[in-house]
């Protein structure tokens, strides 16, 4: 899974540059053979303008939201994209300039205005940004675009038109939710934020919107916090991107990143504070686990701990035999990995960026598992009895149980991340493999496959291209996890015709990505559908414009 590609052509910097919308659908040149099931939409999202004007926005999780969509159909792809029109971008666009403080950029008053109406303007309050280009899901009929604050955009995923934004504070308690919810098969959506708890103290809400409803009304209208967890400290939360979920349990792991509020509250309107003045780390707390019930929703007070590391997404949890096992894109140590995605930093040479992921965590796929049944006097015993792994969890004297985990994948400055599963399937339950997007000193270069049971690796790279976050789609006839291989698992169609018997492999699932290779003159991005089985190219449709880097998406069927 280790790359083995340089770049020192630097070709990944045009992926972190502004690009215009398109008036219309493009066709795009299709080569190879498309499933003929594969009919639908690869929608995605992530930052497509980087400065307004002359002002820069400086991290990578500033630039302006940017939906693509490449619909598929009988064979024929066409790409398409519009900015989302949120508040942050329609004011930036009419006035020609920042005008709502970013992740990593401050906004500042209107120059334009009197002194006066400046100062007053910086003790209007902290005006969080509705700039949604983390991700999409669907809640309802509906779908929706998100970042990590309390605001998310319904989006028309055929037009790519912005409907109406959304403030979640209206309908639950929360400051804001992630860009990963959970989903269940009749639609019902989970989620997690902050939010003040007891006594003016910080907690952590489960929230759930419900499936869609019989008599058309709005889902999220009927939503409602599910189960509190506690915060380790009363006015510093933990960063939170991504939670599990088994069939019965909800499980939040709690890291030593965390966000200053008395900081956020106060310093921000008075000096031009951006959220990432905000985070620190807390170098003595480790990292802790938590665990609460689904139905009905109640808060488990074991207490488990391990060692720091950063945390950004969860690949899945499940239960098996007492215990739940818990698999991790994990980042060691407590410094925030999102201090080394500055868009200085990622637009530097290829010496630069490989100097500066020296000094970040480095990053390791592991599994940690909670075990459920636990007696005070099994103190200093592993509890842990599954066969399959290395995970320990030991009892200590003051009644926290330490967690060691089983690392199914490590390299140095080789990141598996963004991960995917067959979701629909397998999320919260024993599953075999994921996907994942290959990072090389931050530089997204391969698409990735891990056997989390033998830890067998597949890759699919080539020189001087960068892909996205593949997403992994199931044909309606699927009947393994990653759908076959060749050799034991593969089925057929039999065609008869007049003379002669063909025989056809059905594919039955597999992975889109989007890569952009700068270096070519014509086409120079592409969709690219690879067999989920062993990550042989099946097709690609080939575009005539360079597609910025997108973080996270779903496909529409």
């Amino acid at each position: 899974m280790v790359s083995r590609l340089e770049h020192p052509a630097g070709g990944y910097k045009k992926i972190f540059e502004s690009c215009e919308e398109l008036a219309e659908p493009i066709p795009a040149h299709v080569s190879g053979k498309i499933p003929a099931w594969l009919t639908g939409s690869l929608l995605r999202v992530g930052p497509g303008l980087f400065e307004i004007g002359d002002e820069p926005f400086y991290h990578l999780f500033d630039g302006q939201a940017l939906m693509h969509k490449f619909d598929l159909k009988d064979g024929h792809v066409t790409y398409y994209r519009r900015f989302i029109r949120t508040d942050a971008y329609v004011r930036a666009m009419t006035e020609k300039r920042i005008v709502i403080t970013e992740f990593g950029t401050a906004a500042y008053p209107d120059p334009c205005k009197n002194i006066f109406s400046r100062f007053f303007t910086y003790f209007q309050g902290v005006e969080v940004t509705d700039n949604c280009l983390v991700n999409l899901y669907p809640i309802g009929e509906d779908f929706y675009a998100c970042t990590e604050t309390n605001y998310i955009t319904k989006v028309d995923p055929d037009t790519l038109e912005t409907i109406k934004k959304v403030d979640l504070c209206n309908y639950l308690s929360v400051n804001g939710v992630t860009a990963h919810p959970h989903t269940e098969p009749d639609g019902t959506v989970y989620n997690i934020g902050n939010c003040f708890g007891k006594n003016m103290s910080l907690a952590y809400n489960i929230v759930k919107i419900p499936p869609p409803q019989e008599d058309k009304s709005d889902p999220i209208e009927k939503s409602k916090v599910l189960v509190q967890f506690p915060s380790s400290e009363r006015f510093k939360p933990s960063y939170v991107h991504s939670f599990g979920m088994t069939e019965n349990y909800f499980v939040f792991v709690e890291t030593p990143v965390k966000i200053n509020l008395l900081k956020f509250l106060t310093s921000w309107s008075v000096r031009g504070t951006n959220y990432m003045d905000c985070f620190e780390s807390n170098d003595k707390m480790g990292t802790w686990f938590h665990l609460a019930t689904k139905n009905p929703g109640e808060y488990i007070y074991h207490k488990f701990r391990t060692s720091a590391f950063n945390l950004f997404h969860h690949i899945n949890c499940y239960e098996d035999q007492g215990f739940i096992v818990v698999d991790l894109c994990t980042w060691k140590g407590h410094d925030f990995v999102y201090n080394y995605l500055y868009l200085a930093n990622v637009r530097q040479n290829w010496e630069e960026v490989k100097k500066a992921a020296m000094r970040a965590p480095q990053p390791e796929v592991r599994r940690y598992v909670l075990p459920l049944d636990i007696h005070r006097e099994e103190q200093g015993k592993n509890l842990v009895s599954l066969p399959y792994t290395t995970a320990t969890a030991v009892m200590c004297s003051d009644g926290t149980i330490w967690l060691e985990p089983e690392v199914l994948f490590s390299g140095p400055r080789q990141a598996f991340e963004f991960p995917q599963i067959n979701y629909k399937k397998y999320c919260g339950k024993n599953y075999t493999f994921a996907y994942g997007l290959g990072l090389n000193h931050f530089v997204p270069d391969r698409i990735c496959k891990l056997n989390v049971k033998s830890k067998e690796t597949w890759i699919w790279q080539e020189p001087d291209a960068y892909p996205s976050e593949p997403l992994f789609v199931q044909s309606p006839d699927a009947k393994d996890e990653d759908d076959g291989t060749y050799t034991e698992h593969i089925f057929w169609i039999l065609l008869l015709s007049q003379n002669n018997e063909v025989f056809i492999p059905v594919f039955s699932g597999v992975l889109l990505s989007i890569v952009v290779k700068p270096g070519v003159t014509q086409r120079p991005a592409f969709l690219l559908i690879l067999n989920a089985t062993d990550l042989t190219e099946m097709a690609r449709a080939e575009v005539d414009v360079l597609i910025p880097v997108t973080l996270h998406g779903m496909y529409k069927p």
